[in-house]
Formats: C-alpha cells, structure tokens, sequence
C-alpha cells in the first residue's frame, strides 16, 4: 500500500462526506419537529452537528514508500470493469468501514437510528441519481459491483431502494493495503519452460480457460505461465470447492491480480463437477487454469479450453524443483544427493513444497543438516489415506542383505530396481516410451511357491527406492456381480496415481489366468476382467509387481508385457543354512546343540524356516533356556503339520 493510495482514497471520501454534509443540511432545514421529546430514538440536529464538527479520520501516511504504480482504487475499477458511477456508490457503501462518524450519519438520513449502513436509495442520492433512473440497475445481480463481489445487496425483502448495502471485509482490506487472500493461496512461478512462456503469451492475448493435463508438473506449468505473463497464481485445491466458492474466488484473483490455478481434477466428484461449472461461468474476466491427469470432460463448462498435454519432467526438472522448495526453506543438500534421493517420486509442485517441510523439520528435530533420508520420508509422508483401505500398507524395514535368493533372481530384482529409478530418463528424456498408450510404468511379475521371498523382496525393492509398499490381495477384489470386480480395481488404480510407492497385486492368477473360449456368460466376464486389469496395468505410471504361484498359469498376452520376470525357487541346503542362520538372528541365544546343517536338511522354504524359529523362540522362552534342537525339531514337526507332509521318525532322528 502506497501513500498515493490512500492519499487518493481519503480524498474521494472526502467528496462523499461533502455529499453527505449537503444531505444532512437538506435534511435539517425542512425537519418539521426539531424539538420532538422522542427523539431519544433518533438523533436530533444539534447532534448531527456535533458529529459533523467532528475532525475527520487522518492518515499521516508515515512508514510508506512514496512510490506510486497507481491509485488502488482506480486499478480496481479497471479490474472490474467499474463506471465512474460504480466508483462513487462504492465509496459511499464502503465510509462506515473506514470512518466511524459515517454510522449515526447514515442513520440520520435513513430516518432510522439501527440502519446504520447506506441504503441503495440513499446511495443514489447522495450521487445526485433519480431514485427512478438508471442508476438503481448499478446494484443488479449481474451489475459489475455486485457480480465481481465488491458490493453486497442485504435484505431482499425490502423495496429495492430501502434494501442496505455492505463492501464485504476482503475488499475493504484491500483498499486499505493489506493483501492477505480470503481463500487459496497466492504462490509465484519460477523459471519458466518452453511451454509456460508459449501459455504466458496466450494468457496475455485473452486466453482465459486452460486445461493443463498429465501425468505430472501440470500444476508447474500453470505458476510459471502466470508468472510469465506477471500474474500470481491463486492456488486452490478442488477439494476445498464449496457452494460459495466461486464468487469469492473469482473476486480474489482479480484483487491480487491473479489467475486461478484448480486441481487436480481427478479428485472431482459429482457435486463438486457442479462447483466447478459455476466457477468457470463466473471466471469470464481472470484465467482459470484447470489441471489433472485425465482428459476434458464437456459437462464440466459451456466454454470450450485451450488443452494442453503436458509431458512429464525430465529428472532434471524434478530435481531442480525440489532446489527450489528448499532454498525457499533456506536449506541445502548436495546436488548429486539431491538427484539420488528424489529421482523416483513423482509429485506435484504442493506436494514437493510440502515433502521439503517435513524434511527441514525432521532434520531441526535432530539438530542436524537435512539429508537424503529427510526428503525420502518428507516424500511418503505425502501418500494418501485412500489406498490404505483398499491395501494392506507396509513400511519396508529390510535390505538386500537380508535377501537369500538364487543369483539369477537377485540379478532380476536389481534389475527391477534399475528400471524404477531410471525410468524418467530411459522413457521421457531418452524418449524409449513404446507406442499403444502405454504408461511410464514398470511391470514385474515374481512367480514361486507361497514361501519363496516375493513378499519381501517386493519390501526389499520398495525400501531401496524409499518408497511404501501396498499388498493387494487380487483374489478377494474378484466379485461374483457383473461389473463390479473392474470398480473395485478401478478404485486401487485410482487411489495409488497420488501415491509414491510400489504396488503388490497378491494372487494375479485369481484373474491372470488363461483365458478360455467362451462357453457361457461367466466365461465372458471372466475374460473381461482379465482383459481390463491387462489395459489398466498397461496404463498405469507406477511400479507394480504380480505374484503367483503357478507361472504356467498366467495367459501369455500378459506375461508379454511385462519388464521383469522373476523366479523364486525353493532354496537349496546352502540357502536353507543360510536362511536358518538369518532367521535366528544375532540376539537369541544360542545352546551348544544347536546344528544348522541339520536343520537345512529339511526341505522348507524360507517362510517356513521363519516360522519355525519363532515358534523355537517361544519354546526357548517358556523353558527359560536358550535355542537348541530340541526346540527347532519340535517346531519343524509342528511346521510339518501344517503344512500336511507326512512326518517320519528315521527324517527327524528319533
């Protein structure tokens, strides 16, 4: 706020008190009671006289720069396509707010002591307007100080000229200097792309509606093209839309001198489709910047947007966009740290802002620089709730060095990982994407008996990429109602696009299985099923990874589309040793008996093997002594009988 601004405005004030002196003198001299004894309900002349012997409101104008862009008032007129007229019923609406000797005043003239406000007749003739005129159409509902929200029209069930007038708190603010938003938040873009000047230059030659959709960074190239074309971006959530949401909106970045940035519209819902279509009628004068994953739906506006498909960042861009969020929280990570550490998240712009927050704070927490495993966890605090409902969520807590798998297959996970962490360079920058609409996703298939390490070492690759995992079991999405097994997997689908981890889809041939020729109506929809999780993975721009038990199971339509095979073998005696010797771990006590090779002699896997340390654990602990045959025999035998293998004294030694 500049002195010139208030200077202007205490000015044209001014002028209205002038009016109003006029008014009250006009008043007074055709009073036909001026010693009425009720006036004790009303304020009599000689205190209408005192009030206006009353000095003015002053404003020194101390502590403010004497640079001036402009009077505020004069650029809102120009925001808001306001008449001269427009402007002085503004200013008489709007007195009450900035001085107080405006109220009793008011109600004098409005022959009423509690209406304290101007009236829209009163208004009208404090301008010198014919309460009959044209004048009175100012104050219409699509009249530009009641449509861009300047000016409130209360009591409609009033006669129109009696009906009062408010200037809503965010204006009269506004007026005053201070610009702090009523809702959304105002950001600036940084350094713009080729394709956020090209947006900038046509925001500038009127463009007003824009749908920005991809995978990612849409919501990048809307603050930059703003910024381009020096506009803020009102950033708005499509989640906090509400029924009032649009005017206030649509006033508030013409006030700030913003476009609206909305998103994403994944997240739109039948109601809040209604929001939006309200929205973009209202937003004919500010840009509007709509931005989600998905393509335009006609239903949500009359008007047709500019849209534009915007190709997800380099690793670069990614890189250089979480620079940015911590040099705004002035702090620092070495660069080459910073790419390994956030190369695999795909988040928007909010979200890095926020994943930077929880890493500076993590760090301060422990008195220490930010590093790596900061913005790691800063990044999976931003998953969503969603799909923990659909999912069961894991926070992986193993290594590769608590893997025992056969070379190949170790060589397969690495590889996994590999194409994970690469695959923003390999498919966007190197531009290796292949055709079909198919996503920037990586496939994994890891095939083996129940038992054999997929579950873990799915863990194992999610923790070496600092992400989540999420185990869903296929086998109880299948629903026995037509349609409703592809809603159910639509949901997951859904819910994990805004999540930053890998996806376990448990039992895949409960729907991967090979399709068969159609004899009935359940094989039909069977086939179906399996032919839209085929599409849906196809399409989707995570790492998800299937297990089964029996690869031949699979139909060789999907296995052709996967990155990786893995294969998980029942582990030999060398492995099954090993696996004994990891499960027992470093801090059970071990008795003197205890033989390894021995137990490596049994032909279980390694979740079998797990099982029977806890359960010789447990036995160790109720006799009070440490771990010893004794315990991993009788634990064997009873893993033995679960599983439903025939047990044999001459196998067990006795």
């Amino acid at each position: 706020m500049t002195a010139a601004d208030l200077h202007h405005l205490w000015a044209r004030l001014g002028r209205v008190e002038q009016r109003v002196r006029s008014a009250v003198d006009a008043r007074c001299a055709t009073d036909p009671q001026p010693d009425d004894p009720h006036r004790g309900l009303y304020l009599t002349p000689e205190h209408v006289e005192r009030i206006l012997a009353t000095p003015a409101t002053s404003w020194s104008g101390d502590g403010f720069t004497p640079a001036d862009p402009g009077p505020r008032l004069q650029r809102l007129a120009e925001d808001f396509g306001l008449t001269e007229l427009d402007v002085e019923l503004l200013l008489v609406a709007l007195a009450p707010d900035v001085d107080v000797r405006f109220e009793p005043l008011y109600g004098y003239l409005n022959d009423d002591v509690t209406r304290r406000r101007a009236t829209t007749g009163l208004a009208l003739e404090l301008c010198g307007m014919p309460s009959a005129g044209d004048g009175r159409f100012r104050f219409t509902s699509h009249a530009p100080l009641v449509a861009g929200g300047l000016v409130e029209v209360l009591e409609p069930e009033r006669p129109a000229l009696s009906r009062t007038l408010r200037v809503p708190d965010r204006v009269v603010a506004h007026l005053l200097g201070h610009d702090e938003p009523e809702a959304g938040r105002l950001v600036r873009g940084g350094p713009p792309g080729e394709l956020a000047k090209r947006l900038g230059v046509a925001l500038d030659s009127g463009v007003r509606l824009v749908h920005l959709h991809g995978a990612e960074g849409t919501a990048r190239v809307a603050l930059d093209a703003l910024s381009v074309s020096g506009r803020a971006a009102l950033v708005v959530d499509i989640a906090d839309l509400s029924p009032d949401s649009a005017p206030v909106l649509v006033r508030e970045a013409a006030l700030s001198r913003a476009g609206i940035v909305l998103g994403p519209l994944e997240k739109l819902g039948a109601e809040r489709a209604r929001l939006l279509r309200e929205l973009v009628r209202s937003a004919e004068r500010v840009p509007l910047l709509l931005h989600g994953s998905g393509s335009w739906d006609p239903a949500w506006s009359q008007r047709a947007p500019v849209s534009i498909r915007v190709a997800p960042p380099s690793a670069e861009e990614r890189t250089q966009e979480w620079r940015r969020a911590l040099t705004a929280l002035a702090a620092e990570i070495p660069e080459d740290e910073l790419a390994e550490a956030v190369g695999t998240y795909q988040l928007d712009t909010e979200a890095v802002g926020r994943a930077t927050s929880v890493a500076v704070q993590l760090a301060a927490f422990d008195s220490r620089p930010v590093n790596a495993d900061d913005l790691r966890a800063g990044a999976r605090a931003q998953n969503g709730a969603g799909l923990d409902r659909l999912a069961r969520h894991i926070t992986p807590t193993v290594t590769w060095d608590d893997l025992v798998l056969p070379a190949p297959t170790h060589r397969q996970l690495t590889e996994l990982a590999m194409r994970a962490r690469h695959r923003d360079r390999v498919l966007g920058d190197w531009r290796m994407r292949p055709g079909g609409g198919r996503g920037r996703g990586v496939l994994a298939l890891f095939a083996g008996e129940s038992g054999t390490g997929k579950t873990m070492s799915a863990e194992v690759v999610a923790a070496d990429l600092g992400m989540d995992l999420y185990v869903v079991d296929l086998s109880t999405v299948v629903d026995k109602y037509v349609g409703e097994t592809e809603k159910n997997l639509e949901r997951i689908f859904t819910e994990a696009a805004g999540v930053n981890g890998v996806l376990l889809f448990d039992e895949a041939d409960a729907i991967f299985g090979k399709r068969s020729a159609v004899q009935d109506a359940h094989d039909r929809y069977a086939n179906v099923e399996s032919a839209y999780l085929l599409q849906r993975m196809e399409t989707f721009d995570g790492i998800a990874i299937l297990t089964t038990n029996l690869r031949a199971n699979l139909d060789e339509a999907f296995t052709r589309r996967l990155d990786v095979i893995a294969d998980f073998p029942m582990p030999d005696h060398e492995q099954r040793r090993a696996l004994w010797d990891r499960c027992l771990g470093n801090s059970l006590p071990r008795a003197d008996d205890l033989d390894l090779d021995l137990c490596a002699g049994f032909e279980l896997s390694g979740g079998s093997i797990r099982s029977c340390t806890i359960t010789a654990a447990y036995l160790a602990a109720e006799a009070g002594k440490p771990v010893g045959g004794e315990e991993l025999i009788t634990a064997i035998r009873q893993e033995y009988g679960k599983l439903g293998r025939l047990i044999l004294d001459s196998e067990f030694h006795t």
